[in-house]
């Protein structure tokens, strides 16, 4: 008789009761995953009246792989601009509720006659709601496409961020009885390095290759190289001593500045729903009878103070960080859980053998009863604003439109602080770049050339490579002149104190000869360091800004076309108030696809404005009354909440197949630089043959001053100029050779 593997046969189970209970749970019109909650009760040790899960460690890998494509595909809607876009917000909430939540939890702790440590954990585990559970509840719902989903998925992400430190810091107190600042303060520089480390990385190098490869990425293949990045960076993330869902969401969100963003999401969606499914059953699992009845005071009181505090402390930081009431309503409610994070914290706090045994099942329940009761919340939102805005005093109401108001408008920009800002982000940009090749240098570079030659070569070989591949960040954090409008306007001003340019010039030098001396230093001595340091230093920077130059500008250049790839596409952009900027994917199946739009009577019909309608690589801005709608179309369109996921229901896709590319030439925006003794030199553009002999577009020309020109036929092209030309791939190559 053949013997059925266990996993096999638990899988098995547990799917067949999910299946069940979902189907149930959508007749009844409830959320699915309270299906998946029950199905995880019924399949768990606790259920004793159906056949048990017999290698629970099992399940738990399969729900572990759920977190990671859960977080994988929140990423792939939430890129880095994105997130910088609710940044402010989104840190300013997190802030007040992880340390209202704390000081609550603490309390609460105590008022429970816990012990000291047990409390501080125990503000620890209250104080983050749960990603996964927000996004699968959202999702549910179909809510995405609302306003506030945005900022709550940014409150989310820093809360994500905020707990590893979090870990730091409980690991501190439990071990020492105290904080230690310096650790907490290298964690925070390692988060920070790891982040900007991967942003870059994947930025110059993951749209460059997905272009590259496009018309060999079908529906197969772009699944198995979307989740190979996306496992690569969880090992990456946890070598380096971060959470593996944090890793998947950065490669997530660098995917997301990509082109391939929306068939990745697709493509991925089949697996997140299965791996998903599998951890919220785990999360049933838990739930234990015996338990509920053991503790069941602590487990209600902690239940109500979740709920309670994690919507009063998410709408008061909302309102704080100058965001509408309905808004921060309908924000605080959607947090009003918690969720993984607690168990880990939990895991943390037995591990270390600092918390009493109760407090894990008393959290599992707490966690269990809230992500059961956050559906209902996030529905009950609405109504809960609605009702608030009626019944506020109109005194009240008043002043919280003004200071929303007054947040979100337009302030006048200071000069100086744009100029610094600039400044600050070319030194963080270079020093993290330098940072990385060093530490790769010295940990392994180094090493490897030692072993392959033994003798002395063998270290002056790496240390010349390492210096080669830092001579243009080096040239681009020290010596390139930073071309800003402000920046000119200000150095053009004979009032403005000139005093500040020298010292910021002086300063950005200093750093970048600190770079050469410190890794001379860590590859032979100090005194060599410094030494030789200076002298190299000095003598490249001199003798090959011109090269250098153009190599900086070049890779900045680069950067910026892959971190622009996806720009405004299916983003939300807040307009005014209870309106907001949204695109859409146009469904083959919808009824008024080949119509006119005076027709169709969007607008009556769905109350939205369509701004405009992408088609492939074509833009119809503020189209006409006679414009038509085809399948594939993207349109943006301007409305609230209600209307926009009105329309989008009309007009939008949940899955569709994805079709393959055709293998064709496509235009391309291309720079090159115009090297020393071309044949271009001293030529306009119309006698250069650009145009009519390589079929090749000029669009822009960038002089070595920092100038742009937009040219013309008279225009005389020079040596360094950087020209942007539109062609097909083939000929631009052709006109460089």
């Amino acid at each position: 008789m053949n013997h059925l593997d266990p996993l096999i046969s638990d899988l098995a189970l547990i799917l067949v009761l999910a299946g069940i209970t979902t189907l149930l749970f959508k007749w009844m019109k409830q959320p699915v995953v309270l299906g998946y909650i029950v199905a995880g009760f019924l399949a768990g040790p606790h259920f004793s009246f159906l056949p048990t899960v017999t290698d629970v460690a099992n399940i738990n890998i399969w729900a572990e792989i759920g977190i990671i494509v859960l977080l994988f595909s929140l990423g792939l809607e939430f890129s880095f601009r994105k997130l910088i876009n609710v940044g402010g917000s989104a840190v300013i909430t997190a802030l007040v509720i992880v340390i209202g939540m704390m000081l609550l939890g603490y309390a609460a702790g105590r008022l429970l006659h816990f012990t000291y440590l047990d409390s501080i954990f125990l503000g620890g585990m209250l104080s983050m709601s749960s990603t996964t559970i927000i996004i699968k509840a959202i999702t549910d719902l179909n809510m995405r496409k609302q306003q506030f989903t945005t900022i709550v998925f940014g409150v989310l992400i820093v809360e994500d961020l905020f707990a590893v430190l979090m870990m730091v810091l409980l690991s501190s107190i439990a071990v020492n009885n105290e904080l230690e600042g310096s650790e907490l303060l290298f964690s925070i520089l390692k988060l920070a390095f790891f982040l900007i480390t991967w942003f870059l990385i994947g930025i110059f190098v993951l749209p460059t290759f997905l272009k590259k490869a496009r018309r060999f990425l079908n529906s197969e293949t772009l699944l198995v190289v979307s989740m190979g990045l996306c496992l690569g960076m969880v090992v990456l993330a946890s070598y380096a001593g971060f959470s593996s869902a944090l890793g998947a969401f950065v490669m997530g969100s660098i995917l997301a500045g990509t082109n391939e963003a929306e068939r990745i999401e697709k493509v991925v969606q089949p697996v997140k729903d299965l791996f998903g499914a599998v951890f919220f059953i785990s999360v049933g699992m838990l739930v234990s009878p015996e338990s509920l009845v053991q503790y069941a005071i602590p487990i209600i009181i902690l239940s109500l103070v979740v709920i309670v505090g994690q919507i009063f402390f998410g709408t008061s930081g909302m309102l704080i960080s100058g965001q509408p009431l309905k808004i921060a309503i309908k924000s605080g409610f959607s947090l009003s859980q918690i969720g993984e994070f607690a168990f880990i914290i939990a895991t943390l706090g037995m591990s270390l053998k600092v918390i009493d045994g109760f407090l894990y099942p008393i959290v599992v329940a707490v966690s269990v009863i809230t992500t059961f009761t956050t559906p209902y919340f996030i529905k009950l939102s609405d109504p809960v604003a609605d009702w608030v805005e009626k019944h506020l005093p109109e005194k009240l109401n008043f002043i919280l439109e003004r200071y929303s108001a007054n947040a979100s408008a337009v302030q006048p920009e200071n000069t100086w602080k744009r100029v610094l800002a600039v400044y600050l982000g070319k030194i963080a940009l270079y020093s993290t770049i330098l940072i990385g090749i060093i530490l790769l240098s010295l940990s392994w570079f180094l090493p490897l050339m030692k072993e392959l030659i033994p003798s002395a070569w063998g270290n002056y070989i790496g240390v010349g490579i390492t210096l080669l591949v830092m001579l243009p960040f080096l040239w681009g954090l020290t010596m390139k002149r930073i071309n800003s409008r402000k920046l000119l306007a200000l150095k053009e001003n004979k009032r403005a104190n000139q005093v500040p340019f020298f010292f910021m010039v002086i300063f950005r030098f200093f750093i970048g000869l600190g770079f050469v001396i410190y890794f001379l230093s860590a590859a032979y001595s100090q005194r060599i360091g410094v030494l030789l340091g200076v002298i190299l230093f000095i003598v490249v920077m001199l003798l090959m800004s011109k090269r250098l130059q153009r190599q900086i500008v070049s890779l900045e250049g680069k950067f910026m076309d892959n971190l622009n790839e996806r720009e405004l596409r299916r983003t939300g952009k807040n307009l005014v108030r209870d309106m907001h900027l949204a695109h859409i994917e146009v469904n083959g199946e919808c009824s008024f696809i080949g119509k006119r739009l005076e027709d169709a009577n969007i607008r009556k019909e769905y109350g939205v404005n369509i701004v405009s309608i992408k088609r492939g690589t074509k833009r119809i801005n503020i189209p006409k009354g006679d414009s038509r709608l085809f399948p594939g179309d993207v349109v943006s369109v301007i409305g609230t909440d209600e209307q926009i996921q009105k329309f989008l229901e009309a007009v939008e896709p949940e899955e569709s197949s994805v079709t393959e590319e055709e293998n064709e030439e496509h235009f391309e925006l291309e720079r090159i630089v115009i090297p020393e003794n071309s044949p271009l030199v001293g030529k306009t553009i119309a006698q250069s043959g650009i145009r009519e002999k390589d079929s090749c577009l000029v669009v822009g020309i960038e002089r070595m001053d920092g100038s742009f020109l937009a040219p013309t036929g008279n225009t005389v092209l020079k040596e360094s100029d950087m020209l942007w030309i539109v062609g097909t791939k083939a000929r631009i190559e052709s006109l460089l050779q």
